[in-house]
């Protein structure tokens, strides 16, 4: 009697089992789905209009709207300011990153605070903060007017603006690394007579630089689509300070919506190129 008793109780047991297998099956099944649909509606489905609206009326039209002057001349500033907010970015990246984790002095959390500050403040705000420190009614516009220096409304100031909102990203990604690896090395050859450069190049650069081209590739995508901070102080010159996201708000503005599509597109391809490089730096990263 106690063996069937037994019997059946293991039989329970295994049926209640395979109910809350079959749960929980059925709740991965409805996170993934839900997860699916989010991302099709939010992200598929836009790219997908943006590509079908950039070619409604034909590959002819098309091709006259991504390589008109003012477009291409937008192209050319979109990448210029990127470039150079990557390279100004990039080294201030390292330095804050190096200076935070390897030494100790007065200040630190507050560097450490004003590294994330462009995170929390609006890009419009910080657009507008460049024009009331470079606008004509600052106190060092009589300065940069002597010298025949432009900030507002011209190219330099696209650039300052591009680099306050994207500066966070490459010391925030090298930072995380620095502190797991310690000084321990770094001390050792330095005790053995190795000059700054040298531990640099061979001891700190080796461990950190699948996070630097990480943060590099994520610091060049915000650059490229950075349009509040940028809006504010191009003044929309056409051909002379408008980059393709404003460029694509300008040909909205127009009711030139087809044309506009096909500017949005040129936005698509460098995000796709974007995303393909940092899942292939981050594959790397992991192997290695």
């Amino acid at each position: 009697m106690a063996k069937k008793d037994a019997q059946v109780s293991s039989r329970e047991g295994t049926i209640s089992i395979h109910e809350e297998t079959r749960g929980a099956r059925a709740v991965k099944y409805l996170l993934i789905g839900v997860s699916v649909l989010f991302l099709f509606v939010m992200l598929v489905l836009p790219l997908v209009t943006v590509i079908i609206e950039s070619f409604k009326k034909g590959f002819g039209q098309y091709l006259n709207a991504v390589t008109d002057a003012d477009t291409i001349s937008a192209t050319l500033l979109t990448l210029e300011a990127t470039v150079i907010a990557v390279a100004i970015n990039t080294v201030f990246g390292l330095f804050a990153a190096w200076a935070v984790t390897k030494f100790h002095f007065k200040g630190k959390k507050v560097l450490v605070t004003l590294i994330d500050l462009p995170v929390t403040v609006s890009p419009i705000i910080a657009g507008l903060i460049y024009v009331l420190t470079f606008g004509r009614q600052s106190a060092v516009y009589p300065f940069l007017s002597a010298h025949h220096l432009e900030v507002v409304y011209a190219v330099p100031g696209i650039i300052l603006a591009t680099v306050f909102v994207t500066f966070p990203f490459i010391s925030r990604e090298i930072l995380p690394v620095l502190e797991a690896q310690g000084t321990d090395e770094e001390e050792a050859a330095a005790m053995m007579g190795a000059s700054g450069l040298t531990i640099f190049r061979r001891i700190t650069l080796p461990h950190i630089k699948w996070a630097l081209l990480y943060g590099i590739v994520l610091c060049a995508a915000r650059a490229m689509g950075e349009f509040g901070a940028v809006s504010v102080l191009s003044g929309h010159l056409r051909g002379k300070t408008v980059t393709l996201p404003l460029q694509v708000e300008i040909l909205f503005g127009d009711n030139k919506f087809m044309q506009a599509f096909a500017v949005s597109s040129i936005l698509v391809v460098l995000a796709v190129v974007i995303l393909i490089i940092r899942s292939i730096v981050e594959y790397v990263g992991k192997e290695k």
